[in-house]
């Protein structure tokens, strides 16, 4: 949800208290908005407690990874799919990168705080194991 919306409820939510039921309304109201925002903190800090333990820009399975998401993702959502913060490539255009253990990396490209575009890349078998073939 945008933040623009969310602050619109929020503001609409204190409204509709004061106009219903006054003091006593826009109490209720804030309570529900706080208890909301404590919600949302609550669910940000679980994700970085579960990527505090991995590498930092490692997942099991790149492929796995690409193929899961999916453009407007927020940063947090890649982050909760992956369990591992990614190793930051470039500032700007804001760029993250995640590799696993066979070298293959995903690279995503964030714009506006959403997945704006993600590349696959990986690894070129050596002339040997193609000879092999």
């Amino acid at each position: 949800m945008s933040p623009w919306i969310g602050w619109a409820l929020a503001v609409g939510l204190v409204a509709v208290g004061w106009m219903k039921y006054g003091w006593p309304g826009v109490a209720m109201a804030v309570t529900v908005v706080v208890f909301w925002l404590l919600l949302q903190f609550n669910r940000a800090v679980k994700v970085m407690k579960n990527a505090a333990d991995a590498p930092v820009g490692f997942v099991p399975s790149a492929v796995m990874m690409n193929a899961k998401l999916k453009r407007g993702m927020t940063l947090m959502q890649v982050v909760t799919l992956t369990k591992s913060l990614g190793r930051q490539t470039s500032k700007s255009p804001e760029t993250w990168a995640w590799t696993d253990e066979g070298n293959s990396t995903v690279s995503l490209v964030m714009s506006d705080g959403k997945l704006d575009r993600w590349k696959l890349v990986r690894p070129e078998e050596s002339a040997s194991e193609n000879a092999a073939e």
